[in-house]
């Protein structure tokens, strides 16, 4: 018996935004996501969430049948969520029709991710990642972007520009990991790069829909609870090697980040009581 098991289910993120097409007639079969600004799931994912419940109960009961459940830590989270959530402030750019009808045609082609047409380039979805042939053109790029003859960052939807030294506050510089894009650009609420008929949300950046996630922590020994203080994803990682009595600082990216176990947890669940 593995002392780790992980896996991952697409299920949700597809569900969350789809728009599935009958490919024969073109008409729209269902639509995925969610129905309004609050959250509430339409049916089709509904039944995603159901399907991933399911699952989870069918995981949860063959532990307790082998005897494993008081000894096992279980984590439920997510890599990222989606946006937008509310379905009204979805923009895409430059649209499901290939125009949204307020894009000029000239500048369409520019926003349309490189990577969609040829998988090199640009990396954008609600939010653009973009390094370029030559750093030291950098501002003038940055420019190019905002500049208001045309008014670039109103027709695409830009809502802040990242480079140089607001970029070294939260990653290595772009001169000294080359991991690192040139400009971030963050999109306004709603935006997303696509000119795919089937999306209607998109994940990448850095709004509340898309970094706010589950994080659900199980075992029979723990008492119910809601921990409201604010915790990252990349706390699981040492918590896991915690539980298994494991020491967290021996991993290089906890030494590097500092990252902390995540808090108000028993982890003693060394076996059944």
């Amino acid at each position: 018996m593995p002392n780790i098991l992980g896996m991952n289910f697409q299920a949700l993120s597809v569900g969350q935004k789809l728009i599935e097409y009958n490919d024969t007639t073109g008409t729209i079969v269902a639509t995925g996501g969610y129905v309004d600004a609050i959250g509430t799931p339409s049916e089709p994912l509904l039944g995603e969430f159901k399907f991933v419940d399911d699952s989870i109960g069918e995981m949860v009961t063959h532990l307790k049948n082998h005897g494993l459940l008081q000894s096992t830590l279980i984590v439920v989270t997510a890599k990222h969520g989606q946006s937008p959530i509310d379905p009204n402030r979805f923009f895409p750019i430059p649209g499901h029709s290939g125009t949204n009808g307020q894009t000029p045609s000239s500048i369409i082609a520019a926003f349309l991710p490189d990577s969609e047409v040829n998988q090199i380039g640009a990396t954008e979805d609600d939010i653009s990642l973009l390094w370029l042939k030559d750093q030291n053109e950098t501002a003038n790029a940055v420019s190019l972007l905002e500049t208001t003859s045309p008014p670039n960052k109103n027709v695409a939807g830009i809502g802040e520009i990242f480079s140089g030294p607001m970029l070294a506050t939260s990653f290595n510089p772009p001169s000294q990991d080359p991991r690192t894009p040139d400009i971030i650009v963050t999109t306004n609420i709603g935006v997303i790069y696509t000119g795919s008929k089937r999306k209607q949300e998109e994940h990448g950046g850095f709004s509340h829909d898309d970094t706010n996630v589950i994080m659900l922590l199980s075992n029979p020994k723990f008492a119910a609870k809601t921990v409201t203080g604010p915790v990252e994803t990349m706390q699981v990682a040492p918590t896991v090697l915690k539980a298994l009595g494991l020491d967290p600082s021996a991993l290089q990216a906890v030494k590097i980040d500092g990252t902390q176990v995540l808090p108000e947890l028993n982890l003693d669940i060394d076996g059944p009581q």
